[in-house]
């Protein structure tokens, strides 16, 4: 079984940060685009941030110039660094992994992804 391991959600204010790690096997490290995606109540899921295998970062237009990802090769974690939140931020944020590692496409639609994380919870107090 493929383990995705999500973690740093929790409670915050309106303008704090918060950031969330997602560690995955080496072989998925290495090889699948390994995406955050997040689902507010009442609401589709959304594709935010991606990071294909070459380390390019892909940020949907929703979160852009508030949210920024990266990696951690020694570790295998991806993480989502999210700044200024705000209540409509609030919402169980997933890890997932596709491949083929094609970002554009992770991001468009979550068809694709071929493993999930079990998510964790972001919530923004007003």
């Amino acid at each position: 079984e493929v383990e995705l391991v999500e973690s740093g959600g929790g409670l915050v204010q309106v303008g704090e940060s918060l950031r969330l790690d997602c560690t995955v096997p080496e072989y998925i490290f290495g090889d699948y685009a390994i995406a955050w995606f997040r689902q507010a109540p009442g609401k589709e899921r959304e594709g935010i941030s991606c990071m294909n295998p070459g380390g390019r970062a892909y940020l949907a237009d929703s979160v852009k110039g508030r949210f920024t990802t990266s990696s951690d090769s020694p570790r295998n974690t991806v993480w989502l660094q999210m700044r200024r939140l705000m209540p409509e931020d609030t919402a169980v944020y997933f890890c997932a992994a596709q491949y083929p590692a094609r970002c554009w496409d992770v991001l468009a639609s979550d068809a694709g992804v071929n493993y999930w994380g079990k998510g964790t919870q972001v919530t923004v107090s007003p």
